[in-house]
């Protein structure tokens, strides 16, 4: 079966797909992010997290306190979206709020212990999603990938 014709396969797991669909990247692309997507937030849950929780963590992690104003445009996460995260990670103790002392109408975040204790067993819980949903590439192609994922992502203005 050559690329341009319809897929015929008698698989009853599996309907038939037009080749256009099949061949279409765009297609392609929103699918893959769709089951990466479902499998990660399936995953988060059970470990009573978020992915903009793993987002807010994993930025103070690396890159230390920060208002939340800075952990926004760090984490694309829309500002009013970005209280709510703030507070549901403050509820469960793992970020804590202080006044910045050079702007008192500011509040700087911080990462607590049992924020990093969270973040390292969703960092381990990520990568065997990671693994998962990526168990038919080799790590050259996966290394591919996120090379060509980083391309599109910056091309289209959501410079990470």
């Amino acid at each position: 079966m050559s690329d341009s014709t319809p897929d015929m396969t008698g698989s009853t797991d599996r309907p038939a797909t037009a080749a256009r669909l099949r061949n279409l990247g765009t297609r392609l692309l929103s699918l893959a992010a769709i089951q990466s997507d479902r499998l990660v937030n399936e995953e988060l849950a059970g470990a009573g997290a978020r992915k903009w929780h793993y987002a807010v963590l994993a930025t103070l992690e690396e890159f230390g306190p920060a208002s939340q104003s800075e952990l926004s445009r760090r984490t694309g996460i829309h500002r009013s979206d970005m209280v709510a995260v703030v507070n549901e990670l403050a509820d469960h103790g793992r970020v804590e709020r202080s006044p910045n002392p050079a702007d008192r109408r500011q509040n700087i975040i911080a990462v607590t212990k049992e924020g990093h204790r969270l973040l390292l067993q969703l960092d381990k819980l990520l990568a065997e999603v990671e693994n998962e949903a990526l168990a038919p590439l080799n790590p050259s192609e996966r290394e591919q990938l996120t090379r060509l994922l980083t391309a599109l992502v910056d091309h289209h203005g959501h410079h990470m």
